[in-house]
């Protein structure tokens, strides 16, 4: 089977259990965002190997799983947001658990391990208040099915740009193969997206979809760019192999990681000058 082959395959399968999630409740959505939370700290942790870095991916990885359940919970209102102040307590466990580890580097995998945390849980636990941030007391799939669908449309749009016109590197000393014409390409055909979307998700305004589109193409080409710069660093082409020709859970949710703390941000600010 061609790489390309492959690639379509996983990529519909992967958009068909992300949006039917999306669309079936929000524990579907708790879940299956829980899923990845884990598999992409598990493959970010392993990735820490070609550095020689040695976290212990078990304790860490289930405190990533627990932060991210704990904000599911609160999102859901099954109890209230005063509990998320337990993270705090589960941080401080990584550095009680170094002391009995017997590492050379101890402080280098307290940091890499909470680093980890924020990286990837943080933004992945964020989503949980995604349905909610338009105002709705009840999950509203709308603005997450949308965020969504507005990152792959920007991702698609790049790459078909990028591959067909690109000439003028974007920034070639971290990933060669990013172009100016494919960030305007990307850019867009996202903001014709986001005025269609404006038209069937009426639930907030056409400037605040033009607004997370902006997030999104601005934030979410760094947020390609970091990831990129963490692969190069470790030496490193790909993630991992768990989703065929598309590489691991870094590589398919490097958007999201930086684009998904600065959307909620912006929801809370509007909705308190509101």
């Amino acid at each position: 089977m061609s790489n390309l082959i492959k690639r379509i395959l996983t990529g519909i399968l992967f958009l068909t259990i992300i949006i039917g999630a999306i669309l079936w409740s929000s524990w579907a959505f708790s879940f299956i965002f829980l899923l990845i939370t884990v598999l992409g700290l598990w493959e970010f942790f392993t990735l820490l190997k070609n550095d020689n870095v040695l976290i212990n991916k078990p304790f860490v990885v289930a405190m990533g799983g627990g932060i991210f359940i704990l904000n599911a919970m609160v999102a859901m209102n099954l109890v209230p947001a005063t509990f998320l102040f337990l993270i705090f307590p589960l941080i401080t466990l990584i550095f009680i658990f170094e002391l009995y580890q017997k590492n050379e580097k101890p402080f280098t995998n307290i940091a890499y391990s909470i680093f980890g945390l924020f990286y990837l849980v943080v933004p992945f636990s964020l989503l949980n208040y995604f349905p909610l941030i338009s105002g709705s007391p009840q999950y509203d799939y709308r603005i997450i099915l949308g965020y969504f669908l507005i990152i792959w449309m920007y991702d698609t749009a790049a790459y078909v740009f990028g591959v067909s016109f690109g000439k003028h590197r974007l920034f070639e000393r971290i990933s060669p193969k990013k172009s100016w014409e494919g960030f305007v390409g990307g850019a867009i055909c996202s903001f014709g997206f986001a005025y269609l979307l404006s038209i069937l998700f009426t639930n907030i305004s056409l400037i605040n979809w033009i607004v997370i589109t902006m997030i999104v193409i601005v934030f979410g080409t760094y947020g390609d760019l970091v990831e990129s710069l963490f692969k190069r660093s470790i030496n490193c082409k790909d993630s991992g192999k768990l989703l065929p020709g598309h590489g691991g859970i870094l590589d398919r949710f490097d958007t999201v990681l930086l684009t998904a703390p600065i959307v909620f941000t912006y929801f809370v600010l509007v909705n308190y000058f509101k």
